[in-house]
């Protein structure tokens, strides 16, 4: 009997380790072990006597990295299908906890985002995120069985953009953004209809002299900074600061805990912000196109799993995922590029932050188990 059902227990993981995507978790294990490699080097204190040491962060990062493998792994176990049954429960959590961010939220740099719970800060933005691209992927399946009436289906989709006025309210106007641009992104790339994208993003568009004047103030200074740079020593320090360490990493790099902007920490928030600076000035522009080249390859890889998805629930998670993931990586590395305004958006499983690495994580792990399940597993 026990030899039996050693023999089932065999069978089911060799079952599983066939069909379990590979190719998808060793990217999101490289990106991580690159990101962690990096958050060391960012956050290596040197003390007066000359001795170096990582700071408490760095060790954080490591638990969560820990935390988040388990997410994967117990996100990639649950079959995705029935998250139907959660997808506007995750959403309501999301706009609940940020309600109670302007009531009990810390405030940061000027915004109220995180809630702090014990020795933890939940950001109630990422975890909006994730219910946005169940929520849509929800719909989008919905809408395929049995399309529901007009006037719910406008109560519905309106719902959807709760988060993006409850984001960019607390301010976090970057993170309000994405999550706008995950809705367009999935809606463009997955329904069959795009005038009402269309309509919409030429809405958007002719609403910007609108958002510019209930922005607040150093809002418009970082579009400013972006759009004239005319003191590099004021308003566009940082932005400087980060191009002369990417520039300053030339071909090879200076070598690793070799950087001079990173050591010396003229470029600010590198472990969250400005992550790319320090990686760019230590690898060079090897290094930097060998981390681009994971996260192409990871993007590419998420849309090949929605194209063979066994349905439309399961495509639209993966575009929802691979929308998040490619705007996080557009915007950070083009604030740091001088090529966006600077905005509080981390680059994914690199940025130091427990509520993004979790919230990428369990992500992923819900792709997994889209890929997991293409071919009736």
């Amino acid at each position: 009997m026990i030899r039996r059902f050693s023999t089932i227990g065999i069978g089911r993981w060799r079952r599983f380790a066939a069909r379990f995507d590979w190719p998808l978790f060793v990217a999101v294990g490289l990106i991580s072990a690159l990101g962690l490699i990096n958050l060391y080097s960012a956050t290596l204190v040197t003390a007066a006597d000359g001795h170096q040491y990582h700071s408490g962060k760095f060790d954080q990062q490591v638990l969560w990295m820990g935390v988040g493998l388990a997410l994967y792994l117990g996100m990639t176990l649950i079959d995705y299908r029935n998250l139907t049954r959660v997808a506007w429960i995750v959403l309501a959590i999301g706009l609940v906890t940020g309600v109670i961010v302007f009531f009990l939220g810390r405030v940061t740099h000027g915004a109220q985002r995180w809630i702090d719970v014990g020795l933890f800060r939940v950001q109630p933005a990422e975890v909006l995120k994730l219910g946005v691209i169940l929520c849509m992927a929800w719909m989008i399946h919905e809408r395929e069985l049995q399309p529901p009436p007009l006037k719910q289906s406008l109560l519905r989709w309106g719902a959807l953009f709760l988060p993006v006025i409850l984001v960019a309210a607390q301010p976090d106007l970057g993170s309000g953004t994405l999550i706008y641009l995950i809705i367009l992104t999935t809606g463009y790339l997955t329904l069959s209809r795009l005038w009402p994208w269309v309509v919409l993003s030429v809405g958007s568009l002719l609403a910007l002299p609108v958002l510019w004047e209930i922005m607040y103030g150093y809002q418009q200074d970082r579009v400013l900074s972006f759009l004239e740079c005319d003191d590099p020593l004021d308003k566009c320090y940082h932005t400087k600061q980060s191009i002369l360490a990417i520039g300053s990493g030339q071909i090879l790099g200076k070598g690793f805990l070799e950087g001079t902007q990173s050591r010396f920490k003229w470029v600010a928030e590198q472990w969250t912000d400005f992550p790319f600076a320090v990686w760019a000035e230590e690898w060079g522009f090897i290094g930097s196109l060998a981390m681009l080249a994971l996260f192409v390859f990871l993007l590419a890889w998420i849309i090949n799993v929605a194209l063979t998805a066994r349905d439309r629930f399961g495509t639209a998670i993966c575009v929802g995922v691979a929308a998040m993931t490619f705007w996080h990586v557009v915007v950070n590395i083009g604030m740091e590029l001088g090529l966006a305004p600077v905005v509080g958006v981390t680059l994914p499983l690199v940025s130091y932050g427990g509520s993004s690495v979790l919230i990428f994580f369990l992500s992923f792990g819900l792709v997994s188990s889209v890929s997991l399940r293409r071919h009736g597993y």
